[in-house]
């Protein structure tokens, strides 16, 4: 593991545009953890409940299926307890019942991908500063070349170059983790939404003229 001091002193070579990297990649870090937690606390690994209330609402049980989900544990039981008290509202006819429970997903499809397009700029800027960082230390190296003229020592061009360099690998050190977690988080609310998709549509779909128990 790279200690410490070495960690500061390869930052330092670097110059700004290090500092603003070592600055993403703690920002990257702090974001996903923020996003897993919520994530965990919204309950998005959680569906038992929201399947045996649908299995439930499938099988006519109307009442047992919004009773279950009168404490929902989840994302998903949220939006079907929603979906089913909807559907049961004889103030609400089909159409509006439908408008209100897609208003209700998407919130909280939208929750689920709060916070991505950091990922995303992190993502896209995080190379670029590296390149950058790398493009100015190339020049300065260059200068000192030039001024040292004919007694130009091949070891302080090299040394200038792999410092230049530093930056470029750090950039991309913080852009990958990034992008991991990007596609990692749009997959999960791709899944809850193929899930919210699915599961409304079972309630949406179940035989109009099958009486509703209380």
């Amino acid at each position: 593991m790279m200690d410490l001091g070495v960690m500061t002193s390869l930052i330092g070579r670097g110059g700004v545009v290090m500092w603003i990297i070592a600055a993403l990649s703690v920002l990257t870090l702090a974001l996903i953890l923020w996003k897993a937690w919520r994530l965990a606390l919204g309950g998005m690994w959680q569906r038992a409940q929201a399947d045996d209330a649908v299995a439930r609402w499938l099988s006519g049980d109307d009442g047992g299926a919004v009773a279950m989900l009168e404490r929902p544990r989840g994302v998903r039981s949220r939006v079907l307890g929603h979906a089913m008290r909807a559907l049961r509202d004889p103030g609400l006819d089909r159409d509006a019942a439908r408008d209100d429970i897609l208003r209700v997903a998407r919130r909280e499809l939208a929750e689920a991908r709060s916070g991505l397009r950091a990922f995303e700029l992190i993502s896209t800027i995080a190379p670029l500063l590296g390149l950058l960082g790398t493009v100015l230390g190339m020049i300065t190296a260059f200068q000192a070349l030039q001024t040292s003229g004919a007694q130009a020592d091949p070891t302080i061009l090299a040394g200038g170059i792999w410092e230049a360099l530093l930056t470029t690998a750090a950039g991309m050190a913080v852009a990958i983790p990034a992008g991991v977690a990007l596609v990692w988080f749009e997959s999960l609310a791709d899944r809850l939404q193929a899930d919210l998709e699915d599961a409304v549509t079972q309630l949406l779909i179940r035989d109009p003229s099958r009486q509703v128990r209380s």
